[in-house]
């Protein structure tokens, strides 16, 4: 799997239609953190078959304020359309996969 690029035209069809959970990275080119994460939510990806989605807050600011993301990089659950959990900030692969509950 490749994580899913995300924008303002393709998030409500890949989000908040999807039957399945994902996770949304919200990140920055300029963001450092974000580069770190990255490598690892793909490992997660592979690993657990967890749906990703990378949306650039630069590019589509208005999902960023929809839901009050201020500060990259932000992840967020969706469950069924809806956020289910937020993380803030880059963690290591093991606390990411505790706090979504898949270690």
């Amino acid at each position: 799997m490749k994580m899913i690029k995300l924008t303002t035209e393709n998030y409500e069809e890949q989000v908040l239609r999807n039957d399945k959970p994902v996770l949304v990275e919200f990140w920055a080119e300029w963001c450092g953190p974000c580069r770190m994460v990255g490598p690892v939510l793909e490992q997660i990806e592979a690993e657990h078959g967890l749906t990703i989605g990378k949306l650039n807050t630069d590019e589509n600011p208005e999902i960023m304020v929809r839901y009050g993301v201020l500060a990259v990089p932000t992840m967020l659950l969706f469950e069924g359309g809806e956020p289910v959990k937020q993380i803030v900030g880059a963690k290591p692969k093991r606390l990411l996969e505790a706090e979504l509950g898949l270690s």
